[in-house]
Formats: structure tokens, sequence, C-alpha cells
């Protein structure tokens, strides 16, 4: 009985060796870096790195690009301000109607009339 009980221990032994050794091997796998876990850790390490670098110059663009827009919102405000200045100032000239007429101090003048000329065969210029 004492011999039985040592054989099934040193198999028991041997068994465990083996178990130990697969899982071993399967560790290593798990870790390879080009492989494994350890390679995609590693990829993703890398892809974080590069997106926080492309945020810092996405950040960076959009603070320059806020500016130059409050640069530009602010120019247009004066030019709007201005705007409305000349459109106030046109109130105060004659309507269309009587600066074509020729109204001057409450007279109208008509038009004055147009000049034609006319180009004779013979190359002389004739005016009516």
């Amino acid at each position: 009985m004492q011999m039985i009980a040592d054989i099934l221990l040193v198999a028991g032994a041997f068994g465990a060796g083996i178990y130990c050794f697969v899982l071993s091997r399967r560790l290593n796998r798990f870790n390879d870096l080009e492989k494994g876990v350890g390679g995609a850790v590693a990829v993703l390490s890398a892809q974080v790195d590069d997106l926080t670098r492309t945020l810092e110059t996405a950040r960076n663009t959009a603070s320059a690009s806020t500016g130059s827009l409050e640069q530009l919102t602010g120019r247009a405000e004066d030019v709007a301000k201005r705007l409305e200045l000349l459109v106030a100032s046109m109130h105060d000239l004659p309507d269309g109607d009587d600066a074509a007429a020729g109204t001057r101090n409450g007279k109208t003048t008509p038009p004055p009339d147009p000049i034609f000329r006319r180009h004779d065969v013979g190359g002389q210029e004739a005016d009516r």
C-alpha cells in the first residue's frame, strides 16, 4: 500500500510539473510584445500618445482661430457702426427725384438737353 501511495505521489508531482510548464509557455505567449496582449498594450500606449499630441495641436489651432474670429468680429462691428452712421446721414440728402429734376433752393430747373452728334458720310460732324 505504501508503494502505491508513492507511485501516485510521483505521478501527481509529474502532472503538476507538466501543468506548470504549459502555463509558463502560455504566459510567455500572452505577454509577447508582437502577438500577445503585451503587444496590444504597447500599440494602445503609442496611440494614446499620438492622440494626446493631436489633441494639443487641435487645442492650439482652436485658440488661434478663436482669437482671429474675435478680431474679425470686432472689425465687423466697427464697420457696422460706420455704415449705420452713413445710412443716418443719407436722410439729410435730397430724394433722387429732386436731385434729377435739379431742385435748388426750392426752385425747379429742367435737366439739360442731351447733345446728339451725327457723323456725315464725308467725315464731318454735325451738332444738333
